[in-house]
């Protein structure tokens, strides 16, 4: 037996007794596409209207705001449960039955309305700021740029949010405390 011979016969052996495949030439493999990136911290809201239909007797309270991690936060509490609301971005917002032009800061204005009023049935109000313009202190909030409360008319209340611009957020009914409801409206710091 030659030596070449005798050398690939004794290769073959090891290679079957090793369990090495035999080498193959390379083939290149697709590259896979990168990953699309995380959205800011999880957030999958848009920018589009929310809207619930629903008309209750409650009486708006008070109007907080605070800012989270991600987000900034506005609160809208209410005596009685909240059946309905309307947010939405808008070109500008509006006061309640006189419909005069409010200009607010930032560059995108949320318009809320509560269907829910800021009186008791004497008419004596439930929620009244000492400055409908600035009804909540957002002074240095790194979304929130004001907040005014423009009015209670016809058995609905509205806000006007002042952002920083047109970001992602979104809105919801929290129960309680007690009795009452607290309307929320969260919005991103960024996309």
């Amino acid at each position: 037996m030659n030596k070449a011979l005798r050398a690939g016969i004794m290769s073959a052996l090891l290679v079957a007794g090793l369990g090495i495949a035999p080498a193959v030439p390379a083939v290149s493999a697709p590259v896979p596409s990168a990953p699309a990136s995380a959205p800011y911290c999880g957030i999958t809201w848009g920018s589009g209207a929310d809207h619930v239909t629903g008309t209750s007797s409650a009486r708006i309270s008070n109007v907080r705001a605070g800012e989270h991690t991600c987000y900034d936060r506005l609160v809208i509490d209410l005596k009685g449960k909240i059946k309905g609301y309307d947010v939405r971005y808008v070109k500008a917002v509006y006061t309640e039955g006189q419909g005069r032009k409010v200009p607010l800061a930032g560059t995108a204005d949320l318009r809320i309305i509560v269907n829910a009023v800021a009186y008791d049935s004497a008419g004596h109000r439930t929620y009244n700021p000492k400055n409908n313009a600035k009804a909540v202190n957002v002074t240095g909030m790194r979304t929130f740029k004001q907040v005014a409360f423009l009015g209670s008319f016809e058995g609905q209340s509205s806000f006007g949010l002042g952002v920083r611009a047109r970001l992602p957020f979104r809105s919801f009914v929290l129960a309680g405390p007690g009795a009452g409801s607290r309307l929320v409206i969260d919005v991103a710091h960024r996309w």
